[in-house]
């Protein structure tokens, strides 16, 4: 199961927002597999990511962090993550991995229904689907539903719900433009799954056409 299943948001913002990541097995396949690591981020970087990076060494988005250096320093247990805005450039790079035959795990978290679609037309069968199955418990505690949109994005909760508020803010004031608001969102999350293209598109809809008028 992976935290990058929760993203929230509509079917249309959601076809912009595609992440990959590269997982290994205690025992199966970990052991030696920091090259292969290393090779599945260069494959990424390519293609140019909005942002990536892993838990360990930050993102790409953060301060003083060298995407090279990340690539350079990841070992093998390493859970390195990569994302997109488009389904033809995350097809262009699960074709190019199928071609390095890394022998190692990679997931993609997407829509299930473009997610297949793409495996089929680079020539594989997608193996598995898992599906998040949504948020039980006191949902009444939970923030407004533009929040959550941003929040889920960093599967590990390190982009806030007050910050993603103070941020829709600072939009509101004109204080901030909407990139540099998402960017300073992205740097919170360390392991790059956050999508700052998305977080733009979400806060320049939001100026323009209200804030915070849903339900939960």
């Amino acid at each position: 199961m992976t935290n990058t299943l929760h993203r929230r948001g509509s079917r249309e913002d959601l076809k912009r927002d595609y992440v990959i990541f590269v997982h290994t097995a205690k025992g199966k396949n970990r052991e030696g597999a920091a090259p292969k690591i290393r090779e599945f981020m260069r494959i990424c970087l390519k293609y140019h990511p909005v942002n990536m990076g892993d838990v360990k060494r930050g993102s790409m988005h953060q301060d003083d962090i060298d995407t090279e250096r990340i690539i350079a320093g990841l070992e093998d247990g390493t859970v390195a993550a990569a994302v997109f805005t488009d389904i033809e450039t995350l097809q262009k790079v699960i074709e190019e991995l199928i071609r390095a035959d890394l022998g190692i795990c990679i997931n993609v978290s997407g829509l299930l229904d473009e997610v297949k679609q793409c495996c089929q037309r680079s020539g594989i069968t997608r193996h598995s689907a898992e599906h998040s199955l949504g948020i039980w418990g006191a949902k009444d505690r939970l923030p407004e539903r533009e929040v959550m949109e941003f929040n889920t994005m960093c599967g590990h909760g390190m982009v806030s719900f007050n910050l993603v508020r103070k941020m829709i803010e600072q939009v509101r004031l004109r204080r901030m433009t909407p990139q540099q608001a998402s960017l300073m969102m992205a740097k919170c999350c360390e392991c790059g799954a956050f999508n700052p293209s998305r977080a733009e598109t979400l806060l320049t809809r939001m100026r323009d056409q209200g804030f915070l008028n849903s339900k939960r």
